[in-house]
């Protein structure tokens, strides 16, 4: 229940707060745009520079979860957040109170953002913990056995005796192929 409230919650912030950094970016684009300038221009810039932080944070926690480095697209997340705020900031009034309340809607979604996408897995949605194999007991190697009347007066074992032994531990053999490209 709490995930569902947390969803729709999530999905409301960013409605109304893509609504107002949308028209924030747009209005900023094409007032700082050459004239004549199409309007789609303003909301393509919108759409960019909005939807960016969202993909690079969800690029960062699957990076994380490969355990890949994430300097590049935390960097992406970073820089367009900061863009998505100055567009908020450039739009408002020249005073502190009007930079708050025009950066409120980027800055509330990107820290929902932030919450839901470094939510940690619970108990139930991970894997059963690998267990190791169990180590399979070591034979110790067993002697060659001689038969009546065949004993040997300097006790060396003869080329016959150590054909005869098991080998104690197992003996993998490759083809050549198999190794090749392999240095």
């Amino acid at each position: 229940m709490e995930t569902a409230i947390q969803l729709v919650i999530l999905l409301l912030v960013g409605l109304m707060a893509g609504a107002a950094s949308f028209t924030h970016v747009h209005d900023w684009t094409m007032a700082n745009s050459p004239e004549g300038t199409s309007d789609w221009f303003g909301w393509a810039n919108a759409i960019i520079s909005e939807l960016t932080p969202t993909a690079s944070g969800l690029e960062v926690r699957r990076r994380k979860r490969n355990g890949q480095p994430i300097a590049y697209p935390m960097a992406v997340l970073i820089a367009s957040a900061l863009l998505s705020v100055a567009a908020q900031i450039a739009i408002a009034q020249p005073h502190p109170t009007g930079w708050l309340i025009a950066a409120i809607p980027a800055l509330a979604f990107l820290a929902l953002t932030k919450l839901v996408l470094s939510r940690t897995p619970t108990a139930q949605a991970t894997s059963e913990p690998a267990t190791a194999p169990e180590p399979t007991p070591e034979i110790p190697p067993q002697p060659a056995e001689t038969s009546p009347g065949n004993e040997h007066q300097d006790d060396m074992p003869t080329n016959r005796d150590i054909q005869e032994r098991t080998p104690a531990l197992p003996v993998l053999q490759l083809s050549t192929p198999a190794l090749e490209g392999q240095h």
